[in-house]
């Protein structure tokens, strides 16, 4: 079965994206619609395949209500019909590996001792010394392969989409208990639909030329 779909319906998503501004707050994403972007974090891609992050799915309007000053205080925090922060793992254990060695078996049915070697290769490049200071830099670019891919697939649903960097992320992980968890804020996405008073909406997207980012060697 192919799951191709037309080129040009991949470029016109892709096109009518933009950074939304002002968000349309009485229009909700529906719970089907919203469920398969969930189903998209769940299966973007990411480094050994041990997702080393967790998406909050802040619905709470008290606590998008805290955190809209520490987001130099965008509407979007507030006005988008769903509001996602993106943390990462700030370290990696032998518990996190066995943990997704164990689901990799679960999932495969295949023997644990046949995973030794992989095991082995992650612990090398996650636990070996010296390492325990890049994760939180790894891991986080993880997070952002994640947040690409909920942003495309969002243009392809019709939904819109603002990336938020413009945050204090010790605020964010203070308001959310995330340094107890284990997690630190990165990024954050707001989803939902976009305003007719988004003068941003009808402005032409600016890109450099292809030649100019494009290098074939």
């Amino acid at each position: 079965m192919s799951h191709t779909i037309p080129e040009k319906q991949l470029l016109d998503a892709l096109n009518w994206r933009y950074a939304t501004k002002t968000f349309d707050a009485s229009k909700i994403i529906p719970e089907t619609t919203w469920k398969t972007l969930e189903e998209t974090l769940v299966l973007s891609a990411s480094s050994f395949g041990l997702q080393p992050y967790r998406f909050l799915v802040v619905k709470d309007p008290a606590i998008r209500k805290q955190l809209q000053p520490h987001s130099w205080n965008q509407t979007q925090v507030v006005d988008a019909s769903h509001y996602v922060v993106m943390t990462a793992r700030t370290a990696m254990t032998e518990t996190e590996i066995d943990r997704f060695l164990d689901r990799v078996v679960e999932v495969r049915g295949i023997p644990r001792e046949t995973l030794e070697g992989y095991r082995g290769m992650m612990y090398g490049s996650l636990l070996s010394p010296g390492a325990e200071s890049r994760i939180p830099h790894w891991a986080a670019l993880q997070a952002y392969i994640a947040l690409g891919n909920l942003m495309t697939s969002a243009s392809l649903l019709g939904v819109d989409t603002c990336a938020i960097e413009g945050f204090a992320p010790a605020e964010y992980d203070a308001i959310l208990g995330l340094k107890e968890q284990g997690y630190a804020s990165v990024v954050c996405c707001a989803l939902g639909y976009r305003s007719t008073e988004d003068k941003y909406a009808g402005l032409a997207k600016v890109r450099f030329q292809n030649s100019d980012l494009i290098k074939t060697v």
